[in-house]
């Protein structure tokens, strides 16, 4: 019996004959895909990581594990290198890891090396309290608010920064934030929004604010309604 294999990189074709009776035969063409990476997609869709925040990953996790006492000094020589994109990177994957300490550090780096928006903030967040390190929520919002409370606005991100500390049980840094919020023009120059209102009016009934909950209720009482 013949076989013919012809074979690419992306395709190829096998032909194998079929005996179908004594006197007569039906070749068959099946398709073989073949080559290293054989159709194959990321490990987790809509993820992608660079070759460098892989490495700084790896090297991170290899400095806290064998001698966390090097571990600014691998902070600094490696992540130094890395674009803004590949440290955010690097942070939602540690994150995503629960690698909590680590994905402050490199926070850290965002933060004064390019600045980090509210919503990253909120991720960071969410990932501390979903960890049991609600304590680190308060130095989170207090380098937030940098001591003039001026914040770069973002209605989505606000929101879940407000509800990650709300739901860490984190009295004053919901207060602080609120306040910031407040000075920013929040009510007044900025309107607004209902569902944001009713976050903050249960979220101070919630943690014992019951004077500040009766504000948010007569302020804006034509968007809480009733509860």
């Amino acid at each position: 019996m013949a076989l013919s294999l012809h074979c690419t990189f992306l395709k190829s074709q096998i032909s194998v004959p079929i005996p179908v009776s004594a006197a007569a035969a039906v070749t068959v063409s099946l398709p073989v895909r073949c080559g290293p990476r054989d159709n194959r997609g990321p490990l987790v869709k809509g993820r992608t990581l660079s070759t460098e925040a892989i490495q700084a990953i790896q090297f991170l996790k290899r400095a806290e594990r064998s001698d966390p006492t090097k571990l600014q000094k691998v902070l600094s020589t490696t992540l130094s290198r890395l674009l803004k994109a590949d440290l955010v990177a690097a942070l939602k994957e540690l994150l995503r890891q629960e690698r909590c300490a680590l994905a402050l550090e490199v926070f850290a780096v965002i933060r004064s090396e390019y600045g980090a928006d509210l919503g990253l903030y909120a991720e960071v967040a969410v990932a501390l309290s979903r960890n049991g390190a609600a304590e680190e929520i308060d130095r989170l919002v207090c380098d937030l608010d940098g001591g003039d409370g001026v914040i770069q606005w973002d209605e989505k991100g606000l929101i879940k920064l407000m509800k990650a500390v709300i739901g860490g049980d984190r009295r004053e840094s919901t207060v602080r934030i609120y306040r910031m919020m407040r000075r920013n023009g929040w009510g007044s120059t900025i309107k607004a929004d209902d569902y944001m209102v009713r976050v903050l009016s249960k979220g101070f009934r919630r943690l014992g604010e019951m004077e500040l909950a009766d504000e948010i209720n007569r302020e804006f009482q034509d968007l809480v309604g009733s509860f």
